[in-house]
């Protein structure tokens, strides 16, 4: 009996990180050879993005696509960037550890997870067997370090394949890191493409260059030298703590009263907050944080929560566009007649501070818009979303709150809105990162930004119209300006008056009276007088 109950038990083992990304790799966005190629890309492009502009350098980012074999559907893509490079310690743990990153701080990054690349590191272990391919120096440094590893998928640790050095006879640092992965670059192309064209919208003070598997050449050139201010890491604002992560601080705070833990590891909170969120909790103020209970600490994150007398969280850890850049961006990619934008104060969700800025263009070559809605461009914490877009906050905003016609504005026309959100916690609605979830914060900011650069466009529009109007109006007048100016000139005759110049005379007059440039006058006297 035993025997037999024991044939029938669960059997249990652990998975590491590395097993558990490799056996679930649809989480990270890598489905299928068309997503994973996609994936590989915008991870590589985003890392190198990272490692340039928030540090304050002009970003030179080369994204090659070589296709090392048509019967396998094998792809190299390599990614060089201009960044400050990575110490050669950090390499191996940087690639070939998951969970590992720079990135587990309170601070504005283009990733979180610290997945994406190690992910893209595993694909290519599973579809090629290739392993990733690094190359990096710092500034400074007098060497270039070169590596090529693999993940341990059990151990989810580093193993370094090759390693060298080489002495700098170049002023270069940054990174290049090539993988070798399973791709479908006739069913990626068009996304690859779409990503690139809008990471180029957002990013003017960039040099980008693609050169895709026909070997054709893209290349988005800098036309600006302004960068986003770098984001700054900074202490989490109290509304946005949990009985777990107080834990977390207390276990690594230096602090030996659970008052001193709350004046330094929090923002917003000072001697005076901190005595009355510790007497509304019953805790004394000198209690050891370390000895407190399970009860305690609950009760504690409770006052905290509730305590509506705080300062918004700040927003130093941010890092915006600026409407300067967005309106770059949309002038080198569109040429658009009309463009403005705006970037809104800093507001706050559960804790969480956030910035929502938002564009528009209008005619010159910007796309058609549906019949519902403009053209919409998604961004989160500087990285375009491509799909789900029906799902998404921003769309449901541009659809459903905007009534474009109260703007003087005629769907479908060429007119697109861009909406970046960026936030220390965006709130996705999904793992894939594609989606902005429906929070009332987020939605009123972007409803009012999108609001102001419309009531811009309706300026614009109206006064396009009034133009338009009134050139109809001269063309009505001008038609008999000829005719006027050939009867004035038989009457004045005897006065050496001419035609021509009773003409010149009408036309000085009308410029006067309706403000139009004299050329437009001129041009719609001869388009009268050739029968236009």
């Amino acid at each position: 009996m035993n025997s037999e109950i024991e044939s029938f038990s669960e059997k249990y083992r652990a998975l590491s990180p590395a097993e558990f990304f490799m056996k679930y790799k649809e989480i990270a966005g890598f489905n299928n050879p068309t997503r994973a190629m996609y994936q590989t890309i915008r991870e590589l492009v985003e890392n190198a993005l990272d490692a340039t502009d928030s540090y304050g350098i002009l970003p030179i980012i080369k994204i090659i696509i070589q296709n090392l074999s048509e019967e396998r559907k094998f792809y190299k893509i390599t990614v060089e960037d201009n960044g400050i490079g990575l110490a050669p310690h950090v390499v191996p743990d940087a690639f070939g550890k998951l969970l590992f990153s720079s990135k587990y701080i309170l601070r504005q990054t283009r990733g979180m997870y610290g997945l994406g690349v190690k992910v893209a590191v595993l694909y290519a272990q599973m579809t090629t067997g290739r392993p990733v391919e690094v190359t990096t120096s710092k500034p400074g440094l007098k060497f270039i370090y070169h590596f090529k590893l693999r993940i341990n998928v059990n151990k989810n640790e580093p193993e370094v394949i090759e390693r060298s050095t080489i002495r700098k006879n170049v002023d270069w640092n940054g990174t290049i890191v090539s993988l070798t992965i399973h791709g479908d670059w006739s069913r990626a192309k068009s996304k690859i493409l779409e990503y690139i064209e809008k990471t180029a919208v957002v990013t003017p003070y960039a040099s980008i260059t693609l050169v895709t598997p026909e070997n054709k050449i893209i290349l988005y050139e800098r036309i600006i030298d302004k960068l986003p201010k770098p984001p700054r890491e900074v202490k989490p604002h109290p509304y946005g703590v949990d009985l777990e992560s107080l834990k977390q601080i207390i276990s690594t705070s230096k602090y030996s009263t659970i008052q001193d833990v709350l004046k330094h590891s929090f923002q917003s909170i000072g001697d005076l907050t901190s005595r009355k969120l510790l007497d509304l909790a019953g805790i004394k103020y000198n209690t050891d944080p370390r000895k407190l209970s399970e009860e305690d600490l609950l009760k504690l994150v409770e006052v905290m929560k509730k305590y509506d007398k705080y300062k918004p969280p700040k927003p130093d850890a941010l890092s915006p566009f600026g409407s300067e850049i967005i309106i770059a961006g949309l002038n080198r990619m569109y040429s658009p007649e009309f463009v403005h934008a705006v970037t809104r104060k800093p507001r706050a969700y559960q804790g969480h501070p956030f910035i929502v800025e938002a564009g528009i263009a209008y005619g010159g070559r910007v796309p058609i818009s549906a019949q519902d809605k403009p053209v919409v461009l998604r961004y989160a914490n500087k990285i375009p979303l491509l799909y789900d877009e029906g799902d998404d906050v921003i769309t449901a905003v541009v659809k459903d709150d905007i009534k474009w016609s109260n703007y003087l504005v005629n769907l479908p026309t060429n007119i697109l809105v861009l909406v970046h959100v960026c936030s220390t916690k965006v709130p996705f609605s999904g793992v894939g990162k594609e989606t902005i979830a429906d929070v009332p914060e987020i939605r009123r900011e972007i409803r009012l930004a999108i609001m102001e650069n419309a009531r811009r466009l309706k300026k614009y529009i109206a006064r396009k119209k009034k133009e338009e109007e009134m050139k109809k109006k001269v063309i009505n007048i001008a038609k008999y300006i000829p005719e006027i100016a050939r009867s004035l000139a038989v009457i004045t005759h005897s006065d050496g008056l001419d035609k021509d110049i009773i003409t010149n005379k009408l036309v000085e007059i009308l410029v006067a009276k309706t403000g139009l440039p004299l050329v437009e006058v001129k041009n719609a006297i001869e388009s009268v007088e050739i029968g236009v």
